[in-house]
């Protein structure tokens, strides 16, 4: 096993270097915002959560890498530029300063005292984390054509079973939760600020989304007239 393991893992160089830069790249932007601006390390609430996102992005990159290697290339194309619609590429860029200012406006806080967020509280969100990142994985786990930009892949067909079954977009779901809880983590309140404008921009996404799917992917009109909620059942 060991054997066809490392033969398959040669065969992949190049995907292995891009898989490996992507986290390595975006562990190092997370570590800058929310070292940076207290300029020190000193920073305990930072390292636990940190720990509690990149240990599982890390399972689930080495599972996706294994069993889904078409899902792993098209998660890799992420970003501005990637997208081929204007408006995705500026909901895109606006995704991707909230996304860091939700670090850089939570170190500050917590290094300012601006807010109190005692630490059971901030440790309760890492655990809320974890569990976003279990529900995600199933998300993973159950579509192969979680493309990082918008787009109707060769061969694509409707997946209504499991979460997709009870919300239509449950990745924006699990990335929400994420994200909502990611300042009190790091102990701040202000932080939730970032992630408002983070949740209004999936928002917008999901629906731009939805139109290009409803056009070019047979069956999803249908779809979405068995599951009525794109992404919090009885509300969205």
């Amino acid at each position: 096993m060991t054997i066809c393991l490392i033969k398959t893992e040669m065969k992949n160089p190049e995907l292995i270097f891009k898989t490996t830069a992507g986290v390595l790249f975006l562990f190092v932007a997370m570590g800058i915002a929310l070292f940076l601006p207290r300029e020190s390390f000193d920073y305990i609430r930072a390292w636990v959560y940190l720990a509690a996102f990149f240990i599982p992005v890390l399972v689930i990159t080495i599972y996706i890498f294994r069993f889904d290697k078409r899902l792993l290339e098209s998660r890799l194309a992420v970003g501005p530029i990637s997208e081929k619609k204007k408006i995705q590429k500026l909901i895109q860029a606006i995704a991707g300063i909230a996304f860091i200012s939700v670090y850089v406006i939570s170190s500050l806080d917590n290094s300012h005292k601006w807010s109190e967020v005692s630490f059971p509280v901030s440790l309760i969100a890492d655990a809320i984390i974890l569990i976003a990142f279990i529900f995600l994985f199933y998300v993973f786990k159950k579509n192969t054509f979680l493309s990082a930009t918008i787009e109707v892949q060769e061969k694509q067909k409707v997946i209504s079973t499991g979460l997709y079954g009870i919300i239509r977009h449950p990745m924006y779901t699990g990335a929400i939760i994420l994200l909502g809880f990611t300042p009190l983590a790091l102990g701040s309140w202000w932080g939730l600020l970032s992630v408002i404008i983070l949740i209004v921009v999936i928002i917008l996404r999901a629906i731009d989304e939805e139109e290009e799917l409803r056009q070019n992917l047979e069956g999803y009109e249908a779809y979405c007239n068995k599951v009525k909620y794109r992404l919090i059942p009885f509300i969205f």
